[in-house]
Parts: C-alpha cells; structure tokens; sequence
C-alpha cells in the first residue's frame, strides 16, 4: 500500500501557509477543509491553502508536494483513527466511531491517488472553487535517476604548475 508524505525543497511553504506541514509527516488531499468556502475566503495565504495544499496528518497544516512512499497496514489504520479524532475535535463529528468512516475513506482516496505511482514519485494538488463544489486535480511528476553525467562539471582544469 502506498500513502504520500511531505516533502520540501526549500522554505517556501514556511512563507505562503499560515500553518506548514512537517516534512516527513503523511498528507492526504485534506480538501474537506474547504468545503464550506466562497470566493470570499479565498485571500493570502488560506488561498494558497486551498489552491494547492495538501494536509499533513500530524500537524494538520499544509504542504505544496508530497512523494508517494509506502506505508504499513498498521500505521495506515493508526492515521484513520487520529484523523477521526480530529474530526471530533476540530470538525464536531459526535465521536470517533462515527468519525472512523469517514476518516477510512480519505486516507484510501489518497492511497488510490498513490496507488499508481512508483515510490518516489511528487504529486501536486490543484482545487478549484465551482458552483457545485470544489474541484481537485492531481499532478505526478515522476522520479528521474540521476546519472553521474549531471553532476560532473565539464571543462578544462588548468594545471597549478604552469604559469
């Protein structure tokens, strides 16, 4: 099974999400958070959120890429139940065991986003504000072996002796 963690490549996310994800922590597509929106929420840095955010599990803030990796079958049912308690705590579900479905199906709706991709791979999530909704799409951008070639410098070395 696979799930997708949170990676970053610089500090960026630190600037443009009021709350950044950890790197290293799973993320799900998180966009439930949305949900009640109008355009009118849509300003700074909850923009930024909503337009390409995913969720980080532990923390709850948001991340612009995540990689897809693999995950245990029982660290994969330990986040069903911590995010059903965030949804008790945070979103009022009366309690964890009416929460635990909910919960169970946006973890396999990120395990199904993940499924076919090799580990490795960087997804990105784009989410748009419609009349009927919100509108979620994904984009993989697959992992490239990086050669010895793209490292090496070419050119001449000049001789510390001549001169």
């Amino acid at each position: 099974m696979k799930l997708a963690r949170a990676i970053h490549f610089d500090e960026s996310d630190i600037n443009v999400y009021y709350s950044p994800a950890r790197t290293g922590e799973w993320c799900i597509s998180g966009g439930f958070e949305f949900s009640n929106w109008t355009e009118s929420d849509l300003v700074g840095k909850s923009r930024q959120a909503f337009s390409n955010g995913w969720l980080g599990i532990e923390t709850f803030g948001r991340v612009t890429f995540v990689a897809v990796t693999r995950i245990e079958r029982n660290e994969f049912q330990e986040l069903i139940e911590s995010l059903a308690r965030h949804f008790v705590e945070v979103y009022g579900a009366p309690d964890v065991e009416a929460a635990l479905p909910v919960a169970k199906d946006e973890l396999n709706h990120m395990a199904e986003i993940c499924g076919d991709h090799a580990p490795n791979t960087l997804l990105t999530v784009i989410r748009e504000l419609e009349t009927g909704g919100i509108r979620e799409s994904f984009r993989a951008i697959e992992s490239q072996s990086a050669g010895l070639e793209q490292f090496a410098i070419h050119g001449q070395m000049e001789d510390p002796h001549s001169g």
